[in-house]
């Protein structure tokens, strides 16, 4: 039968969450084909020719959208309560998530007073079961639930992510939802995110909410593109072998009674390891295009290591002390080229530069944590 809309009551549409997209797609095949698939109702108990939507808020809102008079509508004769409990029942799937399952049951144990062993009868479910699902909905604050409810956040979001921050702060939680409505986070970003913050001290906790979006960038976790992703990995690698450089020196310079009593084989061990190391930098550094500066010399001025780590930086403009221990020849004209004078002893003199805890893109490899960022 066609019904018009304001015959209809819509009250189960705050047990669905909004997904943006499908609407979109709802929308406009409704606008190309015309509506295929009634909407479920029942008679509204004590009001004549008036109806409460079990089934098809989505289909209803989209052609109120179009501009429709009339919506094609299936009664079901049964109560309210049954109708949801046997449409809900009947499409119980994956497809629904677990805070959408707390939200009907919540409203079924509201309004209509159904216990947990009727829900768990109903539902043909254990009531532990049921107990958990109801949980979910009196923990997570209803602002979120709201945000879910709109679309902002997914569902699954909530309840993989949000729902756990929730148990150990309620304000968290918020900011977090917060973060992830603002960002418009994937289901990956917002993983990382949660990971990074629940690993972190209270103090980097807060820093990761209040900036989110410069964690992710500064992790390298932000979603690039295919072309562009190797690139990404590369630059990743040359930034740990940074940061393992100087950690070596630091270690070394530590390490200056254990050094003395190397012996020959030892010292020589630490040359070969340190010499393929170079080798490799140096056919690294050959395959990196380098900007001509026109007028002048092809070639770049001969690098030096930064805090002393044992490695060159190509293109690196900083100075800092070089241990005894190594040479850098002046750069060739097709590239880089390392070489090690395998004759010097290994030393622990010079000075290394303190990572900065202000790096993001290190201090969670070596700290678990992060801080402001560049």
């Amino acid at each position: 039968m066609r019904l018009e809309f304001h015959q209809l009551e819509r009250r189960g549409e705050h047990l669905r969450s909004q997904h943006p997209e499908q609407q979109k797609r709802l929308f406009a095949s409704l606008a190309s084909s015309g509506q295929q698939t009634p909407i479920v109702v029942v008679p509204l108990e004590n009001e004549p020719n008036r109806y409460v939507v079990i089934d098809g808020h989505k289909r209803m809102a989209a052609l109120q959208q179009l501009q429709r008079d009339t919506i094609e509508a299936v009664v079901w004769p049964m109560t309210e309560a049954e109708a949801l409990v046997l449409n809900r029942s009947s499409h119980w799937s994956k497809r629904e998530s677990a805070l959408e399952q707390g939200w009907l049951l919540a409203d079924l144990q509201q309004r209509f007073g159904h216990n947990l062993a009727q829900l768990a009868h109903q539902f043909d479910r254990s009531v532990g079961w049921i107990s958990r699902r109801l949980a979910l909905v009196e923990v997570l604050p209803q602002s979120v639930q709201q945000q879910v409810r709109s679309g902002e956040i997914s569902a699954q979001v909530a309840t993989k992510y949000l729902l756990p921050v929730a148990h150990s702060s309620l304000q968290d939680c918020r900011q977090m939802a917060a973060a992830f409505a603002r960002g418009k986070f994937t289901a990956r970003q917002a993983a990382q995110l949660y990971t990074a913050w629940h690993q972190a001290s209270p103090q980097i906790r807060q820093r990761i909410l209040q900036q989110p979006q410069l964690f992710l960038k500064a992790q390298g976790k932000t979603e690039v593109q295919p072309a562009d992703h190797s690139i990404q990995q590369v630059r990743g690698d040359l930034e740990k072998i940074e940061v393992l450089a100087r950690r070596a020196n630091q270690r070394l310079k530590a390490a200056t009674a254990e050094l003395e009593r190397m012996d020959q084989a030892q010292t020589q061990q630490m040359h070969d390891q340190l010499h393929r190391s170079l080798q490799e930098l140096s056919r690294l550094a050959m395959q990196i295009p380098r900007e001509e500066t026109s007028g002048k010399e092809s070639h770049a001025h001969t690098t030096t290591t930064n805090g002393n780590s044992g490695t060159a930086c190509p293109g690196s403009q900083e100075t800092g002390d070089r241990s005894g221990a190594e040479h850098l020849s002046p750069e060739r004209a097709q590239g880089y080229s390392f070489q090690l004078d395998r004759s010097t002893p290994v030393s622990a003199t010079g000075e290394s530069r303190t990572v900065s805890p202000a790096d993001f893109r290190i201090v969670g490899q070596l700290q678990g944590e992060f801080g402001t960022g560049p």
